[in-house]
């Protein structure tokens, strides 16, 4: 199997990870926002995640002849390593409640500031905790510097949002009721129709897009998107943000312990998971959670969703090419920070968690996130950006090398 050995590999495997893992969020938000359930782009999402896992195990973990040492990817399958897989398991688990989470928190967040506290938390809890399994191969007088600018990040992030949503309130007081009211309250799916695009195609008259920043254009956005934040509290959409951090701060101490064993629970002469062996099993629990839950969400929908069906799931091709895209990006992320993380320790590794810088650039980009909102807010996004690239570069000049 290909192996990662060299510290130069590692950092491009961590800054492939990064474009990739920096890039599916903002696919998943752009079919929010026009109006595609959540659900129904998860499915999506799910499946052709699963499928990464799938091909790197079948082209880089079967490269070459297997050792009794290294074995191959299939050989693995069929050894006595279920107390490692479980910790893969465990890994797939907590990370598929993350990003379901997040796919929740951008529509009452914004992509940027979700990011930021998600990945912040992430690497305050999980790198702590990478540290101490890895045997300190990271320099620690570098390394934790670097985690207390991440803590200043999170705080730098929940006062961002706190500020743009003081803006977003003082926009929309000179907006009429009968806009407000305009908002649609859907009962039910209508998978078409949905998309600007659509009408332009079909000849049909659109009224010009408002403005980035501007009320009309936060009234606009509200009655195409799928989730409905208008009137909702903002400790909603922070509560759900530092849940999903909480969860994505163990999933890569778990798949730590399932590829190094660092508790002994393998039994003697069984060799340690390879990072694609433990990846298919990561991928393949991430995989069955996402779709139990979201099936589940179909027919029972939280944050007042409508209902949808697996028939109106199968039927729904608006986007549905967005959301398979963005499945590959994670999958490969993922794949490639696991890759890297084995090569120079997993505390490096998570300076892929500077994944937030790439999604503002798409989430002020593509969605106009912060136009026109008070100087406050300006002064605190660039604070809390600021403290994040010294953060990761920091965190990136802590790699150890692995023996």
């Amino acid at each position: 199997m290909l192996l990662i050995e060299s510290k130069e590999g590692a950092i491009a495997c961590m800054i492939f990870s990064l474009l990739f893992l920096g890039t599916w969020p903002a696919l998943l938000t752009l079919l929010e926002r026009r109006g595609r359930l959540p659900q129904h782009t998860y499915l999506d999402y799910t499946i052709t995640n699963l499928l990464a896992a799938v091909i790197i195990a079948f082209t880089f973990g079967q490269i070459g002849d297997g050792t009794d040492e290294k074995p191959n990817f299939i050989d693995q399958l069929s050894q006595n390593n279920w107390s490692s897989a479980l910790f893969a398991m465990f890994g797939g688990i907590v990370l598929s409640l993350g990003n379901l989470a997040t796919q929740y928190a951008w529509a009452f967040v914004g992509l940027s500031v979700t990011e930021v506290i998600t990945s912040s938390i992430a690497v305050v809890i999980g790198t702590t905790m990478n540290y101490f399994l890895d045997d300190k191969i990271n320099k620690a007088e570098i390394l934790f510097p670097g985690v207390g600018c991440f803590l200043i990040a999170v705080c730098f992030g929940s006062a961002v949002h706190s500020s743009n949503a003081a803006d977003n309130k003082a926009k929309l007081t000179g907006v009429s009721n009968d806009s407000k009211n305009g908002i649609m309250k859907n009962d039910a799916y209508v998978s078409k129709g949905t998309y600007a695009n659509k009408d332009v195609e079909k000849g049909n008259d659109v009224k010009e897009k408002a403005k980035f920043g501007t009320a009309n254009f936060l009234v606009e956005l509200e009655n195409n998107r799928a989730i409905k934040v208008f009137g909702k509290s903002t400790f909603i959409g922070l509560a759900i943000t530092f849940f999903a951090g909480i969860c994505f701060s163990l999933f890569s101490p778990a798949f730590n312990l399932a590829t190094n064993d660092q508790w002994n629970t393998l039994g003697k002469n069984v060799p340690h998971l390879s990072v694609y062996t433990a990846f298919f099993y990561f991928s393949s629990c991430c995989f069955v959670v996402a779709v139990i839950l979201n099936i589940g969400f179909l027919y029972r929908p939280v944050l007042n969703l409508p209902k949808s069906s697996m028939k109106a799931y199968l039927s729904d091709w608006d986007g549905r090419g967005w959301a398979l895209l963005a499945g590959l990006l994670c999958g490969f992320g993922n794949g490639l920070q696991f890759m890297g993380g084995q090569a120079a320790g997993y505390a490096a590794a998570d300076a892929v968690q500077a994944l937030p810088l790439v999604s503002t650039f798409w989430g002020i980009l593509l969605f106009g996130e912060y136009r026109r909102s008070s100087r406050r807010t300006y002064i605190l996004l660039v604070g809390m950006l600021s403290m994040f690239i010294v953060a990761v570069g920091i965190l990136m000049a802590s790699s150890g090398h692995r023996k």
